[in-house]
């Protein structure tokens, strides 16, 4: 796939639809001032692109009944390409961890998870996780609140280093 450089109607386009996902396609050209056909052939540009990757919906895991949220650090035993790999793998498996990620330092990878109460959770823990292949340590801290859970990324800090170029 050939690489495009963003103009600022793209990154208004991306903004726009960062913040509403579900907007119509006129709404979103009125928005970024262009007329609907080309704003259509720009957001189709950028989702084959891989700029956008998908649209969602913001579900509230606790209406939903999922109480508990819990950040696990997970320090493998070996961290060899292919192991790392399966380590990923398996997370992807694993219905209660949302999303994983690998890290440098004293720990490999930190995963957030979710889970309807702490048993529920602690029994993926001491079944899963912890019981994984590979995996020789976990340590795990308990979400009491959130305070931010912004999604995606920050746009306004995109046009103030687009305006130094």
């Amino acid at each position: 796939m050939p690489t495009i450089k963003l103009d600022p109607i793209d990154r208004k386009i991306l903004a726009e639809l960062q913040a509403d996902g579900r907007m119509t396609n006129v709404e979103l050209a009125k928005r970024v001032g262009i007329s609907a056909p080309p704003c259509l052939r720009r957001v189709r540009t950028l989702e084959e692109s891989g700029f956008i990757r998908g649209y969602h919906a913001d579900v509230d895991a606790r209406e939903l009944g999922f109480e508990v949220q819990v950040f696990a650090m997970v320090a493998l035993e070996r961290q060899a390409e292919v192991d790392l790999s399966a380590f990923e793998d398996r997370c992807r498996d694993w219905p209660l961890v949302r999303e994983c990620h690998m890290l440098n330092g004293e720990i490999d990878f930190i995963l957030k998870c979710v889970a309807p109460d702490l048993t529920s959770f602690q029994t993926f823990l001491t079944n899963d996780l912890t019981a994984a292949d590979n995996v020789a340590s976990v340590k795990t801290s308990l979400v009491i609140r959130g305070a931010k859970d912004a999604p995606g990324v920050p746009f306004s800090v995109l046009e103030e280093r687009a305006g130094d170029d």
